[in-house]
């Protein structure tokens, strides 16, 4: 299920901010209008490629901020095990020292409304049962959503394999260089790097100078 250029699904849930304090109503909506949103989805708390990529997200949370974009992490753990692992050393497998919000899916509604969801519901008619097939908590799915609440660019990696913080950066410089200038960005475009004019004459100028 792609959500591209769709509305971004709305959730108000449990999580914690800086850190350090559990709040019951953290809400997406608070940013539409104001800032765009990088909304990433991790497995689970306390295991092995995650806490790379949260930690990897918190160091390039500087250059998020500076182009006024909002980090925000979920996982269908509890809003007390996000809290116990912020307060984890790193040292001891921990996220000690992350600052943007780790929501709470304890619910699994806000993955499965995202299309991250590592398996699915059936019910059995004829026995009345429900079952899961599949793991019942969220691939790695990144959203980059614009500041009408759009999103723009996802991107969803089985659970092995980490995802490119770099490059999701790369992706907030390009959405913003085009909503800017109004010019489209070629393949491996990084910020200071040639655009193009979504025309045939501006392909053909930036084909014949590449």
């Amino acid at each position: 299920m792609s959500l591209v250029n769709k509305p971004a699904p709305l959730f108000t849930a449990g999580a914690v901010i800086n850190g350090e304090e559990i709040v019951e109503d953290f809400s997406l909506e608070q940013y539409i209008g104001k800032k765009e949103v990088v909304l990433f989805f991790y497995p689970k708390d306390f295991t092995f490629v995650c806490p790379t990529e949260i930690l990897a997200f918190q160091e390039l949370l500087p250059e998020f901020e500076k182009r006024n974009v909002q980090v925000i992490g979920v996982s269908t753990d509890t809003e007390e095990t996000h809290l116990a692992w912020l307060l984890t050393p790193k040292a001891e497998g921990g996220i000690e020292g992350v600052t943007y919000p780790l929501v709470a899916d304890a619910a699994k509604t806000i993955a499965m409304n995202y299309g991250v969801l590592g398996g699915e519901y059936t019910f059995d008619e004829d026995t009345a049962q429900w079952s899961f097939e599949g793991a019942p908590i969220a691939l790695r799915g990144t959203f980059l959503i614009d500041k009408a609440g759009n999103v723009r660019h996802q991107v969803i990696n089985d659970f092995p394999l980490g995802r490119n913080i770099e490059d999701t950066l790369r992706m907030v410089d390009a959405l913003q260089f085009t909503e800017k200038h109004g010019e489209v960005c070629p393949a491996n475009w990084e910020e200071g790097k040639d655009s193009m004019k979504p025309t045939r004459e501006g392909v053909a100028d930036y084909l014949s100078n590449h």
